[in-house]
């Protein structure tokens, strides 16, 4: 019964790659990609003779059978176009038929660009959550922000450079102004890392270009006592006078307040 070995591979520069991924590629039976064009590459500049088989979104349930086939005769590694597999792109659903033919399923551990994006934003380490790519549509997104706006952990995004502003501006206005650190190429020769809060990220990044990772402070616990209800109502008053919009209230004053976002949203919309 041969393993299937989860190899992570550069994100980016190819000096990232790990002499035990190097090995196990050279070792393995069979090698699935994401991309075989861009594995190919990977390959040849580690004098790596394998030919990988494709392994992607649209052709990962037909090819089950062909890599469990190869895995009954030995071993075989999972790679994707860069970083570890299995994280945003396929991977689980192979993971599960093989675990559940009985083979061993082993992780190649190396690079990940969102855990690399955490470790240098500045930002707390010690609980995080990581979300991916957020929906395309602007209400889908608005609603998965929405669900995690209250989370005391810090969050990571994945974003594509046509998406970045419009995401941005979405986190804005459902965290409040928030710290940030947005990374882009990262590990490659113009790679940048900027740090700030969440209203100055978009004048900075004015012509997104390349792949993002967004890396947010997650809601801040309240800073002494809970204030109570005439000072919440009172602070609300003057805020909306000044013609902020509740949702961005609600963000704000949950992190001052030590009430719930979703309790001083419906004080500010006369729900309650």
């Amino acid at each position: 019964m041969g393993t299937l070995y989860l190899v992570a591979t550069p994100i980016g520069n190819l000096e990232d790659m790990s002499a035990r991924a190097i090995r196990i590629l050279r070792e393995v039976k069979l090698i699935a990609a994401e991309d075989t064009r861009v594995t190919h590459k990977l390959l040849l500049h580690y004098d790596i003779h394998a030919r990988p088989v494709s392994y992607f979104e649209h052709n990962k349930l037909s090819r089950l059978s062909k890599i469990l086939a190869a895995l009954a005769e030995g071993d075989v590694a999972l790679v994707s176009d860069a970083g570890t597999p299995g994280l945003n792109d396929p991977g689980y659903e192979l993971v599960r038929a093989a675990l559940e033919a009985g083979h061993q399923v082993s992780a190649v551990p190396g690079p990940a660009s969102p855990v690399a994006a955490l470790v240098a934003s500045g930002l707390p380490t010690d609980a995080f959550l990581y979300l991916g790519y957020l929906p395309r549509k602007s209400t889908e997104r608005r609603a998965a922000l929405a669900r995690v706006a209250e989370l005391p952990y810090t969050l990571i995004f994945l974003e594509s450079p046509h998406r970045l502003l419009k995401s941005l501006s979405d986190m804005h206005l459902a965290f409040g102004d928030r710290p940030a650190a947005v990374a882009r190429e990262l590990t490659k020769l113009h790679e940048e890392i900027w740090r700030g809060q969440l209203s100055e990220a978009p004048r900075h990044f004015t012509q997104p270009r390349g792949e993002f990772v967004i890396v947010v402070a997650g809601q801040r616990s309240s800073q002494g006592k809970v204030w109570t209800r005439a000072e919440l109502s009172s602070s609300l008053r003057k805020r909306l006078a000044n013609g902020e919009p509740p949702t961005v209230l609600a963000s704000k004053l949950a992190a001052e307040s030590g009430w719930s976002r979703r309790e001083i949203y419906k004080l500010a919309t006369g729900r309650d």
